[in-house]
């Protein structure tokens, strides 16, 4: 008899399929690397056992995938292994550190050091108090966040919706370039006027050089992923927290 915690684990391995599906990780007929056949051989080392995997997917089949192969999804296809293996967190591992506003210091202009702005004015402007309108310029703190290059702004749509939600406050600190990006985090993506916070992977040439990256919302039944290119003026901030209002 399979054991529950079997029965459970498989329950979310159709759950991150699915989601890899509709990411466009896995194309069920595709030839050209994505199908279910490529699939099974870079999980179980065979490409001819498609048949098995979709014995996984169909719930009225008794056979489950084991903890093994589980494993195996996470390391390939970036999948959070505290949710397929322990039912912990989401299956990409997207949540992002909260704070209440209770304890933001919103007045700690001389000592803060995360520079609050708009989304409009970060998008258009490099995270330095000189590129800034003076009225605009004001800082804040949160226990236990330090350091310097920080910025915070508003979100603004439920593209990121449920890990953050419409008008919640992000804190994002500047990386050094795409070389540093680690797929499958929160980022906010500053190009060319822009400004997107999004899941992101990086696409890379043929020499290993980051070109694109592919940027995916969590509400993914409302927002496709699309992908930008990696230009002159691409800068990439890491999504360290979120402020609601709410908790």
């Amino acid at each position: 008899m399979i054991r529950e915690d079997r029965i459970a684990l498989n329950k979310r391995f159709r759950h991150v399929f699915k989601m890899l599906e509709e990411r466009g990780d896995i194309v069920l007929n595709d030839r050209n690397g994505r199908g279910i056949g490529d699939f099974a051989d870079k999980i179980l080392g065979n490409r001819a056992y498609g048949h098995i995997i979709r014995a996984f997917l169909n719930p009225d089949d008794k056979r489950c995938i084991d903890y093994r192969h589980a494993r195996s999804i996470c390391q390939v296809y970036g999948v959070n292994e505290s949710y397929l293996i322990d039912g912990i967190g989401t299956p990409f591992g997207f949540d992002v550190p909260t704070n209440n506003l209770s304890q933001v210091d919103l007045h700690n202009y001389n000592q803060g050091n995360i520079l609050l702005t708009t989304t409009e004015a970060f998008a258009g402007t490099s995270v330095d108090v000189g590129g800034f309108a003076k009225e605009d310029v004001e800082y804040f703190s949160i226990p236990g966040l330090s350091g310097n290059g920080m910025v915070a702004f508003p979100i603004n749509g439920n593209s990121m919706e449920p890990i953050i939600m419409d008008k919640d406050l992000v804190v994002c600190r500047e990386i050094n370039g795409p070389h540093d990006l680690r797929d499958n985090k929160i980022y906010a993506v500053k190009n060319s006027g822009s400004i997107w916070v999004k899941y992101v992977q990086k696409l890379m040439d043929s020499n290993g050089r980051v070109t694109h990256l592919k940027l995916i919302s969590a509400n993914h039944l409302e927002h496709d992923p699309f992908v930008e290119e990696v230009n002159e003026y691409t800068r990439l901030y890491q999504v360290v927290r979120r402020i609601s209002e709410f908790e």
